[in-house]
């Protein structure tokens, strides 16, 4: 298994996934750049109009230390990546494309579905099968993931 190494995408096959040309790099920095001026632009407009409370900070902090703890953990990302870049997926494709074991891809899948992130699906069988795929607020994680990635591995 191989990551690109500007944004940690899995790629299951057996070469190296390809790097970005020059070109499309320059595109993303300059798209995360103006992206994070923006970010930056509404926060120092937040902070002139509103009084934040050391209080409210901690809390906010608090609450993103537990997501960035539960993202970092093995597999989680690889999971909503491979969501991502497959829109669905059932349980048994996810297992083949990640190379996880059955238990630890279960108690994932779970947590990740726990806190907002998947959707399982049930669909009725014979034989009856499952397939997960992002919600909104998972979506939303890997696209504001990957300039976290990106600049993490530049």
């Amino acid at each position: 298994m191989h990551t690109h190494t500007w944004c940690g995408i899995m790629n299951s096959g057996s070469k190296p996934a390809p790097a970005l040309s020059d070109e499309l790099r320059r595109l993303v920095e300059a798209r995360l750049e103006r992206t994070l001026e923006a970010i930056e632009d509404t926060l120092e407009r937040i902070l002139e109009k509103h009084e934040i409370r050391m209080e409210e900070l901690k809390d906010t902090l608090r609450s993103l230390e537990k997501s960035f703890s539960l993202l970092s953990q093995k597999w989680s990302l690889e999971i909503l990546y491979t969501l991502f870049l497959r829109n669905t997926v059932g349980f048994s494709g996810l297992k083949k494309i990640l190379g996880v074991n059955s238990r630890t891809l279960s108690d994932k899948l779970k947590t990740l579905k726990q806190h907002g992130y998947i959707e399982r699906t049930i669909e009725q069988g014979p034989p009856l099968r499952v397939s997960y795929s992002l919600t909104i607020k998972g979506k939303n994680t890997v696209l504001l993931a990957l300039p976290l990635l990106y600049y993490s591995s530049s």
